[in-house]
C-alpha cells in the first residue's frame, strides 16, 4: 500500500512539473507587444500587393496594427501625407511606424516625426530618398538590393543556358543612377562569365508613349532571335513591356531570367493569359503553379524565372513583422542574421541582405532566392 502511495505521489509531482513547463512556455511565446504599429501604405488602386499586405497585418494583429494609406501622389498631396505622418507621432500608443511608399519626398515628414516623438521607431520599405539621410534618421531601411541584381540576373541567365544577355531600355531610364548601375553590374558579369551583351535602344516612352515601346518590343524580339538564337535572355527595364516579353517568349522559347521588377505578378499573368480570380489573388503558391503549368505545356520549363512572391508584398509584411518582434524585445533592428530569419518566415525561400556600402547596419539590401518555372 504504501509503495502505491507512493507511485501516486510521484506521478502527481511529474504531472505539476509537466504543468508548471507549459506555463512557463505560454507565458514566453504570449510576450506582450510594447504598444502599436501604424503601417502606412499606398492606396489599394496605387498599389494593390502594398495595399492587401498591409490589411493582412492589422488582420493578423488586431488592435496592435493598424493599417493607414498615405495620398497617391506625395509630392503633390504633401500636406495630407505629413498630417498623416504626424498624427501618427502624437499619438503616444504608437511605437513603430512602418511607411511602405516606393517614392522620393518623404524623409522630410519622417524628420519632424521623430523631432515630435523621439523614441518612434521608425522603419522604411522603401522609401526613396537619398539612402546616407536616411541612415542618419530612420532606425531601420529596406530596400532590394538594385545594383547587386545586375550580377544575380547575368549569373541566373547563365545557369539556365543564355550564350548573350539582349538589355532593352531607353535614355530617360539609363539617366536614373540605379537602373544605370544595374545595367553596367549585367554587362560586367556577363563578360565575365563569357556572354555577349548587347544593348537596343527603345523608344523613349516619356518621349513618345507606351504603344510605341510595347509595338518596338512585339517587332523587334522576334528579329533579335531569328539573328542570335533563343539561347538569348531577354530583358528589358520598362514594366509595361514585361507582358510582352513574357508572352513572346511561349512561341520564341528564349530566356527571362527576370523582370524589371521580379514577381510572379508582372508580366505572367497577361503574358501567359492567367485567370488570376479573387479567391487566389495573393496565393503565390497558387499563381506560381499556374505559370508553372503554362510553361510546362508551351515546352520551356526551365526557361523562365522571378521572384517567388511580389517584393510589393513582402516589404509590408516583413517590415511590419520585425517591428513586433523588436516592440517585444526578441530582436534588435540592427540583427541581419535575425531579420534574414524573420524574411525567410514570410516567403518561404532565402533572402539575402547586406548593409548599405558594407557598413550602415540600419539600412539593408536585399536579394530573394529564385523560382525556375
Amino acid at each position: 500500500m504504501k509503495r502505491l502511495v507512493a507511485v501516486l505521489m510521484i506521478c502527481v509531482m511529474m504531472f505539476s512539473v509537466a504543468a508548471c513547463g507549459k506555463q512557463g512556455t505560454a507565458k514566453k511565446e504570449d510576450k506582450k507587444i510594447d504598444g502599436k504599429v501604424c503601417v502606412l501604405t499606398p492606396t489599394l488602386s496605387w498599389s494593390e500587393d502594398q495595399y492587401r499586405s498591409g490589411e493582412k497585418m492589422a488582420e493578423k494583429y488586431p488592435g496592435v496594427v493598424e493599417h493607414l494609406t498615405l495620398p497617391d501622389d506625395f509630392a503633390a498631396e504633401q500636406e495630407t501625407g505629413i498630417t498623416q505622418i504626424m498624427n501618427v507621432a502624437k499619438d503616444p500608443s504608437f511605437k513603430a511606424l512602418v511607411i511602405c511608399y516606393g517614392d522620393s519626398g518623404i524623409l522630410p515628414a519622417i524628420k519632424m516625426a521623430k523631432k515630435e516623438n523621439p523614441d518612434l521607431k521608425v522603419i522604411t520599405a522603401p522609401v526613396w530618398d537619398d539612402p546616407y539621410e536616411m541612415a542618419d534618421v530612420i532606425d531601420l531601411c529596406i530596400d532590394a538590393n538594385w545594383n547587386k541584381r545586375g550580377q544575380v540576373i547575368a549569373e541566373k541567365a547563365k545557369k539556365m543556358g543564355a550564350e548573350r544577355i539582349i538589355h532593352y531600355s531607353f535614355p530617360t531610364h539609363l539617366k536614373m543612377e540605379e537602373i544605370a548601375q544595374r545595367r553596367e553590374t549585367m554587362k560586367k558579369t556577363a563578360k565575365k562569365l563569357g556572354m555577349d551583351f548587347i544593348d537596343v535602344t527603345m523608344p523613349d516612352p516619356y518621349v513618345t508613349s507606351d504603344g510605341a515601346t510595347n509595338q518596338f518590343i512585339k517587332e523587334d524580339i522576334p528579329k533579335e532571335i531569328k539573328k542570335y538564337g533563343k539561347d538569348t535572355c531577354i530583358f528589358s527595364t520598362y514594366c509595361p513591356t514585361q507582358d510582352f516579353v513574357i508572352g513572346l517568349e511561349l512561341k520564341y522559347k528564349y530566356i527571362v531570367a527576370e523582370q524589371c521588377c521580379p514577381t510572379p505578378t508582372q508580366g505572367y499573368p497577361a503574358g501567359m493569359n492567367l485567370k488570376i480570380t479573387k479567391d487566389i489573388a495573393g496565393d503565390y503558391d497558387a499563381i506560381n503553379k499556374m505559370i508553372s503549368d503554362v510553361a510546362k505545356k508551351n515546352g520551356v520549363t526551365g526557361r523562365l524565372s522571378t521572384w517567388p512572391i511580389s517584393m510589393e508584398a513582402f516589404q509590408p509584411e516583413f517590415a511590419t513583422e520585425v517591428a513586433i518582434q523588436a516592440l517585444k524585445g526578441d530582436i534588435k533592428l540592427t540583427d541581419i542574421d535575425a531579420l534574414g530569419k524573420i524574411a525567410k518566415d514570410v516567403t518561404g525561400v532565402s533572402v539575402e541582405m547586406e548593409k548599405l556600402d558594407g557598413k550602415y547596419d540600419n539600412y539593408l539590401l536585399y536579394i530573394m532566392d529564385s523560382i525556375y518555372y
